[in-house]
């Protein structure tokens, strides 16, 4: 049988690259799918490491409507995403949210896979939730992709600092938020077990779910001891000046720039729902803390 086009927008970022990682080593969608990548520059390294593995590279413009058509052409399955922070504007990612769904109806995809978020109010969020609220009027099959806070930002912009720059010693972790706000973590890698229910199943049961991914809700206070168990140092949680915390809850914090951890009302059976429906475990934060201690370190 002819393995069905799988077109995947941000195949050189991180969640279009952990998801062809994904599909690329899957025993059963490694058969069903050939896999499309689409990127900005696809003489890059990284979209020519992908072309390597068999990933077919295509150049679109996401603020290109025409492009985008040129690019899920003959797609049988497409996972749409946009990223806020290039444009800064809600207006101009809810456009090319769109214009990616657009497509995708065009080139008579089956099914589009949304990377959206909940509605609170953030302009970050409600773009994603206005470009979800438009697939659902569209006549397409589709499932709707909802992230919590990414592990892996604690590699880049939230990684703990050294007590050296506070005039300390050890190590330490600045937040935003309260001690005990209750943060959505999930681990990007972990994509494709969130998708798995939807592509074995895209015409009934899943058509239309919101699959909240995140493998628990855990505090930052936790987090540290995790850090301070596995790497044998001394790891505290700070709060960084200003009113960026906020009450603590069931769906995280609310006020400030802890919204940023506010995942929407009824956050925490939807991730128990969605877990449910799932094959395989996803990754504790324990877990993903042992693996970068292992292949890297946490502090050198």
């Amino acid at each position: 049988m002819e393995r069905q086009l799988f077109t995947i927008y941000g195949a050189t970022g991180q969640q279009g690259g952990a998801l062809i990682r994904y599909l690329l080593k899957h025993p059963r969608f490694s058969k069903i799918y050939k896999l499309r990548g689409i990127t900005r520059d696809s003489s890059k390294p990284r979209a020519q490491a992908l072309a390597q593995q068999g990933v077919v590279m295509v150049e679109a413009d996401m603020n290109d409507p025409d492009s985008l058509k040129r690019a899920t052409q003959g797609s049988h399955i497409v996972f749409a995403m946009t990223d806020f922070w290039l444009s800064g504007s809600r207006e101009i990612e809810t456009q090319q949210g769109k214009a990616q769904a657009d497509a995708a109806v065009q080139a008579g995809a089956q099914a589009i896979i949304w990377s959206s978020l909940p509605r609170i109010g953030l302009p970050n969020f409600d773009s994603k939730a206005d470009v979800e609220e438009y697939i659902r009027s569209l006549s397409i099959k589709a499932a709707f992709y909802r992230p919590g806070w990414f592990m892996q930002n604690h590699l880049t912009f939230s990684k703990p600092v050294e007590e050296e720059e506070r005039g300390g010693g050890g190590q330490g972790d600045r937040g935003r938020c309260e001690a005990h706000t209750l943060v959505p973590l999930v681990d990007n890698e972990d994509i494709g077990k969130y998708l798995q229910p939807f592509l074995d199943d895209v015409e009934e049961k899943y058509d239309g779910v919101g699959l909240t991914a995140c493998s628990a809700f855990v505090t930052p206070v936790h987090m540290c001891e995790v850090w301070s168990r596995v790497t044998g140092k001394v790891v505290k949680f700070e709060k960084e000046g200003g009113d960026g915390g906020g009450v603590t809850g069931g769906g995280g914090a609310r006020g400030g720039d802890g919204d940023s951890w506010y995942y929407g009302e009824g956050s925490r059976k939807a991730m128990e729902w969605t877990l449910a429906q799932m094959e395989e475990k996803t990754t504790s934060w324990e877990e993903f803390v042992e693996r970068v201690e292992g292949e890297e370190a946490w502090f050198r």
